[in-house]
């Protein structure tokens, strides 16, 4: 069955959309992520302009996000604190990113940005995930009574504004956050994600928090950094496609809750192997599309007037 997106000008299977945002509910549930990540490109490989792919699917980020928070909140793994002080970056990065999404649109050059900039950080992303997780494991089956250490102190640890996070065992300066929300913040807005395949390693390699705590509160600020998107980019750029958000929402509300519940039941080593894969998949993915030929090496475009 075949439904018209109105600004997106084209038609495409409800079905389709629902089952897009009911797979990336799930694995938004499932390792803590917004989903933007995967859902982006996926709109891309279906034929949706990239510019109203990325402003779009920051409302299916939302939903899916709050349905996943309340899976995990309900187990007690939210650090609502150091959730808010990620937000005060998220917030103001997500706007710079979107004026900065503008300006790239006005050149004509956004396509290329948003293409570009998912093969390098999904790549460099995935492959260190990939890398320190199975070490990871490796380590932890040779000993596996030892102690795992996430994190070493660097001199960032030693900046100032110190902040104890109870929820999360750490006693750290609120820069250090605020720094990682607001590099997020930017990378959504013009990526159109979440942010959560940059934010869940930081908060776990980088800030040290543990990975049960981290899903639900990369969840928890993902709402709100995707909802200022979503906002912005419609009244910026007028790019936001309602009937097609409402599938992704429909389909991903139900999908995080299943997706919750099933991250739940798997070690936290195994979840981010397949987290670290699942980016490099999509990534080559779109590596490939941007490298390939085209099937027509010439198009001719003409004008209402028929010249």
């Amino acid at each position: 069955m075949q439904i018209y997106l109105p600004i997106a000008e084209m038609s495409l299977n409800v079905f389709l959309l629902l089952g897009l945002g009911g797979l990336v509910g799930f694995l938004s549930g499932m390792f803590g992520v917004g989903g933007g990540f995967l859902m982006t490109p996926l709109l891309i490989f279906i034929g949706v302009p990239p510019a109203v792919a990325v402003a779009t699917q920051a409302n299916h980020i939302v939903a899916s996000s709050v349905s996943g928070v309340l899976a995990h909140w309900s187990r007690d793994n939210v650090d609502f604190k150091m959730g808010l002080v990620l937000l005060i970056g998220g917030l103001i990065g997500s706007t710079i990113g979107v004026i900065l999404f503008s300006l790239l649109r006005s050149v004509g050059q956004i396509d290329l940005v948003i293409g570009l900039t998912y093969v390098l950080f999904l790549g460099l992303v995935g492959a260190l995930m990939l890398f320190e997780s199975v070490r990871a494991l490796l380590r932890r089956r040779r000993r596996p009574g030892a102690p795992r250490k996430l994190h070493q102190h660097t001199w960032v640890h030693g900046l100032p504004l110190k902040m104890r996070f109870r929820k999360s065992r750490l006693y750290i300066s609120a820069l250090l956050p605020i720094g990682v929300g607001f590099i997020v913040g930017m990378l959504a807005a013009i990526m159109g994600t979440g942010g959560a395949f940059l934010m869940v390693p930081a908060m776990i390699y980088l800030l040290g928090m543990p990975t049960a705590i981290v899903i639900g509160t990369s969840l928890f600020q993902i709402i709100f950094v995707a909802a200022n998107v979503t906002f912005l980019q419609a009244v910026e750029n007028q790019t936001v496609d309602v009937v097609l958000a409402l599938l992704l929402v429909i389909g991903g509300v139900i999908g995080a809750q299943i997706g919750g519940r099933t991250g739940a039941r798997l070690p936290a080593e195994h979840l981010r192997i397949l987290l670290a894969l699942l980016v490099l998949v999509v990534c080559g993915r779109l590596a490939y599309e941007m490298t390939a030929p085209p099937g027509d090496l010439y198009s001719i475009a003409t004008t209402e007037g028929g010249l």
